[in-house]
């Protein structure tokens, strides 16, 4: 029963919380990659950043396009490949020593609960068409 109320509130994509925690993760990412070093700026800090803030872009942009399943889980796909690019970039800052376990871990362990909430939206798009 409280699943049909989570989904009757689900309006835009705003509403979807999945969005929610990969914009604050693209932010959390942001703020960690303030501290890498200079000469990461055009590679490690650039590429990271970008893998993160495309996951709600992507979010958003599939769920302008939701009429179309195609379309929309093509979107929804695209991030869970973004979802596991970042990971990469984690291990890569972490293994370089600019991230900490702690924030590796934690932010690793929360793009998989990202990945693991775009395959339910993935699994259950048609409730929000």
């Amino acid at each position: 029963m409280q699943k049909n109320t989570e989904k009757a509130k689900v309006r835009t994509y705003r509403d979807l919380n999945v969005f929610q925690q990969s914009f604050e993760l693209a932010h959390q990412i942001f703020l960690l990659t303030q501290k890498f070093p200079p000469e990461e700026k055009y590679n490690m800090i650039d590429q990271t950043r970008r893998a993160a803030r495309s996951i709600p872009a992507n979010i958003a942009e599939g769920w302008a396009k939701r009429k179309y399943e195609n379309v929309f889980k093509r979107h929804l796909v695209d991030v869970l490949g973004s979802c596991e690019e970042i990971k990469v970039w984690l291990d890569m800052a972490r293994r370089c020593g600019y991230l900490s376990e702690g924030d590796h871990r934690s932010c690793a362990s929360a793009y998989i609960q990202v990945s693991s909430m775009l395959t339910s939206l993935l699994e259950r798009w048609k409730s929000y068409s």
